[in-house]
């Protein structure tokens, strides 16, 4: 014991649970059967209450993973075995337990354990389900590090090196759709479930209440269900850098990401949404107020003061979608009149506010992340022509990088604009601020470069990037600003591709992946909505919001396409999913598609809910809380033009609108036929679909696969559509008559 205590004196102790594995280890314990995944070797070892599933990497440690938790007795019976797959069924006081093990392309583990209950079964205690091992399977002495582990409820990994011995790095992914059952029966929710402090690690159930509140609600005697669904990917080597790490998180994520349960995402119709969202933002008294004569936007239903980010925000995504679909109104021209009023002549910069904000609100206070997000779709709207936009963006920019090197490209929370002095500096004892600022402020550096051609805003964008360097799994303080981060480094890898900035945009992609939610909870009223890939806001905010969903969205839709096929394969398949699944869990932002009692009715943060309007709720949870305790967004608007522009395509003059789930390139040959290049990863399917457009019924359809020659059918058909699956990279040649 002591000799163990004396080789990691970094180590605070060790469990009464890490004892007992090191004691079980100790002792030879029989193999019942040997498989290979790849150059692991995988045994199935029994031991005082378990069926250990043991992972070894010859002469380099090894990771053991327990299957049924809980002491006593048991009887193990081996059921059939494969070459990519084995069953047992393990009779133990507390019922059956039946455990599957399937392997995936020499790639992936995959653990599926039930338990059928004897009784109606409380539980108290679950010990974790993965322990580390050094080369004479001792927990005690491996050294290694978690690099990242589950936050809140999104997705369940943990990611993690076994430095000494070198086994590796190791991503452990639970299934946690296939546990709604069990959080549903017991009353629970997997919240940062998924972790552990080293050597134990991975999944601990949650349980209920504790300590003078000892659980109540049982898993049901005699019901099946699922209490774990463990993925493992492993990889030789340590990561030895940010770089290396991010990488390897990424590739690792998409190796087990085919074999989570994912919901087939549905279609919606955002061009119709875009149409009544303009409408409402025209006529509810509760968007709009006047100052100055021009038309300014409430940030929420009938509350908070006018807002250049939300002014911007709006009126930049309207003047996307009047660019792709038409105009639609008067509406953007009224926004545009009055933007020049958040121009403060004597910082020479934009503001927040409007010069007679009302004197609850601190007017010189600015989150440091405001102060650059405005100067973005101040540059979209002068790349689009708009010469008062550009003008306020051009004279905004000094102030905009004396800001910056102030703070040495280091922002904190919030401060006072007039001179800098820090109101907030950091958003836990941590001593972070907003880490990732740097990234917007990059791209909008970017944005100067392009519309001025001066080299100093290049620079600018740099040292930024430099500055954010070896931040790794904490890079992320707004999730659309970590979006905004990885499509800055992408542009300047493409002006220099001997740079390292791709590479540095896997940082940012990790972090932000990091804050998905990879799952489909059936939780509360989460059942009603699909939260399926839907990110978290802020680095350890409780919910998904409407407006960092759909900017990172639009972010991640140029990645895409600025990359194209110079993409890492793994971002590619993560990035397009995030931006196929964003087309279905963002519809559920919106008060009109959900159930009434789903949303929040009581102490409403901002203003109120009116279900009428087609503005989005700010919030959706997914341990299944009550939606909207934020307030309905109408800065969250954009989604709709967004989506609308970007996902709804024409074809030429033909007489239907296209839908893709994945990114499209659309190429009219003639009056009767379009190339189309699907442009989503191997080996992916996604959702294509014709929309009538106008009074005129749809044509005789005809779609060809390239590739394979062959005819693709339709899976659904309606009076004014067509429903199609296709390759996600895939060549169609589409035909009408």
């Amino acid at each position: 014991m002591a000799s163990d205590l004396n080789a990691r004196p970094d180590h605070p102790g060790f469990t009464s649970e890490t004892m007992a594995v090191k004691k079980d280890f100790s002792e030879t314990l029989p193999v019942l059967e040997t498989f290979q995944l790849g150059d692991l070797t995988v045994e199935a070892s029994p031991g005082r209450d378990t069926l250990w599933i043991v992972v070894r990497r010859p002469g380099e440690g090894a990771i053991a993973l327990r299957t049924n938790p809980w002491p006593g007795p048991y009887d193990l019976k081996f059921i059939e075995k494969t070459n990519i797959s084995a069953l047992w069924e393990n009779e133990a006081s507390v019922g059956k337990w039946t455990i599957e093990l399937s392997f995936h392309d020499d790639r992936v583990l995959q653990i599926k354990v039930t338990l059928v209950p004897a009784v109606d079964l409380l539980l108290n205690f679950w010990p974790r389900d993965v322990f580390v091992l050094d080369k004479e399977d001792n927990p005690l002495p491996a050294r290694g590090r978690v690099e990242a582990a589950q936050r809140g409820v999104n997705g369940g990994v943990c990611y993690f090196c076994l430095e000494e011995p070198l086994f590796g790095n190791v991503l452990y992914a639970q299934n946690l759709t296939a546990l709604n059952p069990y959080y549903l029966q017991t009353k629970t929710k997997p919240d940062g479930v998924v972790g552990g402090e080293w050597p134990e690690l991975g999944y601990q159930p949650p349980t209920g209440p504790m300590a003078n509140n000892p659980p109540v609600h049982p898993l049901k005697k005699g019901h099946e269900v699922v209490v774990s669904d463990a993925l493992l990917t492993f990889s030789t080597g340590c990561a030895d850098s940010e770089i290396d790490s991010a990488r390897k998180f990424i590739e690792m994520l998409a190796t087990v990401y085919p074999y989570l349960s994912r919901p087939e995402p549905k279609f919606h119709d955002w061009r119709k949404r875009a149409k009544q969202t303009v409408k409402d933002l025209e006529t509810s008294p509760d968007a709009t107020i006047k100052h100055y004569g021009h038309t300014y936007l409430h940030p929420y239903v009938a509350a908070e003061y006018p807002d250049s980010m939300v002014q911007m925000t709006v009126l930049s995504t309207l003047r996307e979608y009047e660019l792709n679909w038409g105009p639609q109104s008067s509406l953007g021209d009224n926004l545009q009149e009055g933007i020049g009023r958040f121009y403060d002549d004597k910082l020479q910069t934009i503001r927040r506010y409007l010069p007679n904000v009302g004197d609850d609100k601190n007017a010189s206070a600015v989150d440091s992340w405001y102060l650059y997000h405005p100067l973005m779709n101040l540059a979209r709207l002068a790349k689009g022509g708009d010469k008062k936009a550009e003008t306020i963006f051009r004279d905004s920019l000094d102030f905009a990088v004396k800001a910056a090197r102030h703070f040495k490209y280091k922002w904190p929370i919030q401060y006072d604009i007039t001179d800098f002095s820090v109101i907030t500096d950091a958003r836990k004892p941590d001593g972070l601020g907003q880490t990732d600022v740097g990234g917007i402020y990059a791209y909008v550096m970017l944005q100067a470069w392009d519309l001025t051609g001066d080299d100093q805003y290049l620079e600018e964008a740099k040292a930024a990037l430099h500055t954010l360097k070896n931040e790794r799994f904490e890079l992320a303080y707004q999730t659309n600003l970590t979006a905004w981060g990885a499509v800055a480094c992408l542009k300047l890898w493409v002006l220099d591709k001997s740079s390292d900035y791709m590479d540095q945009s896997l940082a940012f992609i990790a972090s932000f992946l990091h804050n998905c939610e990879l799952w489909d909870s059936e939780i509360g009223f989460a059942s009603k909505y699909t939260n399926f890939f839907g990110v978290t806001c802020l680095h350890d905010a409780p919910y998904m919001a409407a407006y960092e969903c759909f900017e990172a969205f639009a972010a991640f839709d140029e990645y895409l396409r600025v990359g194209g096929e110079e993409i890492l394969p793994a971002v590619k398949l993560l990035l397009s999913e995030f931006r196929r699944y964003a087309l279905d869990f963002t519809w559920y932002f919106y008060p009109d598609a959900l159930p009434d009692e789903v949303i929040a009715k009581d102490n409403i943060r901002n203003g109120h809910i009116d279900r009428k309007l087609s503005f989005p709720l700010e919030d959706l949870y997914g341990d299944g809380q009550p939606a909207g305790q934020v307030g309905q967004e109408i800065y969250g608007c954009g989604g709709a033009f967004i989506f609308a522009s970007r996902a709804f395509y024409k074809c030429g003059d033909a007489p239907f609108t296209i839908f893709a789930d994945y990114p499209i390139d659309v190429t009219p040959v003639d009056a009767g036929s379009a190339e189309i290049r699907v442009l989503g990863p191997a080996p992916m399917k996604g959702r294509f679909r014709l929309l009538q457009q106008g009074r005129a019924g749809l044509p005789r359809i005809h779609i060809v696969d390239k590739d394979t020659g062959g005819t693709v059918t339709a899976r659904e058909r309606g009076e004014d559509f067509r429903d199609y699956e296709v390759p996600a990279d895939g060549r169609l040649v589409l035909t009408w008559s």
